[in-house]
């Protein structure tokens, strides 16, 4: 399955860009930004049917501003998605009573870890900054 995302209009395969949502009560029609997550009583658009969107006689259509392009990561992501993984790789300090402080130096199968390797988690590595 595609993690695109796609139009809801029947024989359309283009990706949605929107999300259309009723509001009955209100008689209303809200366009808006695409859903983080489908929703069963919303209704994912591509930007030609967004842009031709009609509601029935008597409905308001509101619609919120729609960014078309699509969101492309930023180095501001990047960074703190680096700072994130420092953070989680953070080992606290050796217990001065442990009998065994270089086992954390050690790998899974018990071979000695790359000396620039500082630790661990799953399958990710924290490396140890290079001298200048």
């Amino acid at each position: 399955m595609s993690p695109v995302r796609r139009c809801s209009r029947t024989a359309c395969g283009r990706p949605a860009v929107a999300t259309l949502t009723y509001v009955y009560a209100d008689s209303t029609a809200v366009l808006g930004p695409l859903a983080t997550y489908a929703e069963p009583h919303c209704y994912d658009l591509c930007a030609e049917h967004s842009e031709r969107l009609t509601a029935p006689r008597g409905w308001e259509v509101v619609r919120l501003a729609v960014d078309t392009a699509a969101a492309r990561p930023s180095s501001d992501d990047l960074e703190a998605l680096a700072n994130a993984v420092r953070e989680a790789a953070r080992t606290p300090r050796p217990d001065p009573r442990d009998p065994s402080p270089q086992e954390g130096l050690r790998g899974a199968d018990g071979r000695d870890a790359d000396p620039m390797e500082v630790a661990r988690r799953g399958h990710l590595r924290v490396l140890r900054s290079p001298e200048p």
